[in-house]
């Protein structure tokens, strides 16, 4: 299987429109991929709050429409990264988009854990709250969010619903880089999944982005790793890697709890 995972740099002095243009040429530049990865909040950028609101979109807007032409043009699964999505019965919400090759759309994540400790976006947009899973042909994606990523019992849950490959979109400042490393190569480690883990590149509202977009085996194995500034990371792995790591080390059905609910008194 053959990934590309686009690492974005949002910059201040391109406009949302233009970004989202070179953003559906470069999805259609991945033509003989089978999957795309792109960040969060690529429209945005993940930490421009007072952005939220102004460039909001109901699900089916503008970024929709651009990234199922680009995923239908290049013939490639694409995880359109997440846009603000303006709900018109409710909040905002972070909501990620899986298109597949023929344009149609595959599944949407609202995101569950929104970061800020009661500012910004934690207070700004709703929560998601049902776990996604995509079906492709070769494996079935986890879909999960930049912050998210610090909560395993997340990615427990998509494993029991059926993920072998897990995908993270983010914004994730620099200055917690490390950790996104770290977190990205447990998450594959402890579920026993591949993980493709897509940053933004750039400066967001004064806030330096990590990229460093990193893909990840089984067994914690960095595949391929992006440096610091807008860059497409192109890797091949074998999803069968999965069953074949789960057969041979079988950390998962030693599992104790989480399982079933306790016993009653």
């Amino acid at each position: 299987m053959r990934a590309s995972v686009i690492q974005i740099a949002v910059n201040e002095d391109e406009s949302v429109e233009a970004r989202r243009r070179r953003v559906a040429t470069t999805v259609r530049e991945q033509a003989g991929s089978d999957l795309v990865v792109l960040p969060e909040l690529w429209t945005t950028g993940a930490f421009a709050y007072e952005e939220f609101g102004r460039e909001a979109e109901p699900l089916e807007g503008p970024t929709y429409e651009a990234m199922a032409k680009a995923a239908s043009d290049a013939g490639v699964w694409l995880h359109a990264g997440s846009i603000p999505e303006r709900d018109p019965d409710g909040p905002l919400y972070n909501t990620s988009l899986v298109f597949s090759p023929s344009g149609d759309l595959a599944a949407a994540y609202r995101k569950i854990h929104r970061f800020g400790f009661d500012k910004g976006e934690a207070v700004l947009m709703g929560a998601g709250s049902e776990l996604v899973t995509v079906r492709l042909p070769a494996t079935t994606l986890g879909l999960s969010t930049c912050y998210d990523l610090r909560f395993p019992e997340l990615y427990r849950g998509l494993v029991d619903a059926g993920a072998e490959t897990l995908v993270v979109a983010a914004g994730w400042p620099e200055r917690r880089r490390s950790h996104w490393t770290l977190l990205a190569q447990a998450r594959a480690v402890e579920n026993q999944s591949f993980v493709l883990a897509c940053a933004t590149a750039g400066t967001h509202a004064g806030v330096p982005q990590a990229g460093h977009s990193i893909v990840v085996d089984p067994w914690g194995e960095v595949l391929a790793q992006a440096g610091a500034g807008e860059e497409v990371l192109t890797v091949e792995f074998d999803p069968g890697k999965v069953a074949a790591t789960r057969e041979q080390f079988p950390a998962l059905k030693d599992r104790m709890l989480g399982l079933q609910p306790p016993p009653r008194p």
